[in-house]
């Protein structure tokens, strides 16, 4: 059996779990790539848009400039599977604060695809034991020492 022509079962969901993570990952990475060369302009769009909102403005603006950032790092441990479950918690967590965000201005359909973005970090975050491709994977399996070649010290 070939493992491009009919890999088992437990290859397809280690790579299934591989290409969920790396899509989610590439899509925060994206967002703060965007975002980070014009950070003023977008955090005066938040203001602009949380002006009546029942958030505090200030936090607001923190917001708008610790997002990008956070939505960079994310995406790039969770696309190369680094500090795995700590980039899927903060992707999560970043996910329901955006929720609670759209709620507080009643931006209704946002909420939809915010929604849409956490369901596959929480489903991520259900099954680690497919995570192993991934930079955690080669991390924990590294050898801890070379191997001696000329049998010295045994």
């Amino acid at each position: 059996m070939s493992i491009l022509t009919q890999p088992s079962e437990a290859i397809q969901r280690r790579l299934a779990y591989l290409l969920l993570r790396v899509a989610i990952g590439l899509s925060l990475t994206g967002h703060g790539l965007v975002r980070i060369p014009k950070l003023d302009a977008f955090r005066d769009s938040m203001t602009e848009q949380f002006a009546s909102s029942i958030i505090p403005i200030g936090l607001v603006s923190v917001v708008g400039l610790v997002l990008p950032v956070a939505e960079l790092v994310i995406g790039l441990t969770m696309t190369f599977g680094l500090l795995t479950p700590i980039s899927l918690i903060s992707g999560a967590l970043s996910m329901i604060i955006l929720v609670f965000g759209s709620t507080a201005i009643e931006n209704w359909s946002a909420i939809g695809d915010q929604l849409l973005h956490l369901i596959p970090v929480i489903a991520l975050l259900a099954f680690p034991r497919f995570n192993t491709y991934s930079a955690d994977h080669l991390w924990l399996h590294r050898p801890l020492a070379a191997p001696i070649a000329d049998g010295a010290g045994r």
